[in-house]
């Protein structure tokens, strides 16, 4: 009984001590974050190749060594690496990212690594094969292509993340569609295959187009009263316009454009010396009841595309509306207690 009652204390000076943001310094950008069976998984966008860091609390991430998962010399996907998911998919971790090729940011498109084992730390990453029927045999037929090629829509393709509807397994994504940077959406046939591809949001406000006309970084939010939303970031990533917008599922077709709603105001802002935070990931707390978010920011303004950008984490609340409230980020130093 003793040891129970020290444990809990222990637990408590734990979660009070907290932790302070920034969780990583530098190439903190694209971060993901996950939460699974006692240890946090973080992976951000290193450029050269995929690293997770993981510790059993926020804090620990910062003094965390990283571990190198996944680097590639084949020309087509060598290169930029970025913004990698950790995403769990019919009782197998994978990680989906962006990468292209050397000299240029033209050429990238959707990878998928498979992991071997159900424990994230211990998995072997392989290159992701494709399921399919051959027309002759009802025989499975492997092929190590990994890629995800969008039907009839095989181009430029960045930022993939998934998103779990009663109506199935989804793939978001951003593309450009002419001066546009959007974001579309597939259903899943597989981990390494999709449907056809939806439009679901253009830069239309004139806080997504600073810089550029963007949309990108989608991630999808679950409210507690059913609603579904997804958080994206817009405008330029350099400069001094990025931010989170957000859409809200109201219609019943996720594949259908009319069934997403988009919010007029950002949602997510500069403030508090904490300039342009974009490209947030959300995570549940170890309890299960708390949403948590895990961003990228600047330490100057304007802003910049690249490794000078550090990996924040604070909480996501909720308004009496049943809409998520991602607040403010709160400035550098804070202390923040753990997530519960």
């Amino acid at each position: 009984m003793r040891f129970l009652v020290f444990f809990a204390l222990a637990l408590q000076c734990l979660l009070a001590f907290g932790f302070t943001n920034p969780i990583k310094n530098t190439d903190g950008s694209d971060p993901f974050m996950v939460y699974h069976e006692g240890f946090y998984y973080l992976t951000t966008t290193t450029w050269t190749n995929i690293q997770i860091t993981r510790a059993t609390t926020i804090n620990g991430l910062k003094t965390a060594i990283p571990k190198v998962v996944w680097t590639d010399s084949t020309a087509s996907r060598c290169c930029n690496v970025w913004a990698p998911e950790i995403q769990w998919y019919d009782n197998s971790w994978y990680i989906y990212y962006a990468a292209g090729t050397s000299g240029t940011f033209d050429n990238q498109r959707i990878n998928v690594l498979k992991g071997s084992s159900n424990i994230i730390w211990d998995s072997t990453w392989t290159y992701a094969g494709n399921s399919h029927y051959s027309i002759y045999k009802f025989t499975a037929l492997t092929k190590p292509t990994g890629r995800i090629a969008i039907p009839g829509r095989d181009v430029w393709a960045i930022d993939p993340t998934m998103m779990f509807l009663p109506q199935g397994k989804f793939l978001v994504y951003s593309s450009w569609d002419g001066a546009n940077q959007c974001l579309f959406i597939s259903q899943m046939t597989s981990p390494t295959t999709v449907g056809n591809t939806v439009k679901i949001s253009t830069p239309t406000f004139d806080w997504e187009k600073v810089g550029a006309n963007v949309n990108e970084g989608p991630e999808a939010i679950y409210g507690p009263t059913g609603r579904t939303f997804i958080v994206y970031s817009a405008s330029n990533c350099a400069g001094t316009g990025y931010k989170l917008g957000l859409l809200e599922l109201t219609g019943s077709n996720p594949l259908s454009a009319s069934s997403w709603t988009k919010f007029s105001q950002p949602v997510f802002q500069s403030a508090n010396g904490v300039w342009q935070p974009g490209h947030n990931a959300l995570f549940t707390s170890p309890n299960g009841q708390d949403i948590w978010q895990v961003f990228h920011a600047n330490r100057n303004t304007p802003g910049t595309c690249d490794g000078n950008r550090f990996t924040a984490v604070q909480k996501v609340n909720w308004n009496s509306d049943g809409t998520p409230n991602f607040g403010q980020p709160l400035a550098l130093g804070t202390s923040i207690s753990e997530p519960a």
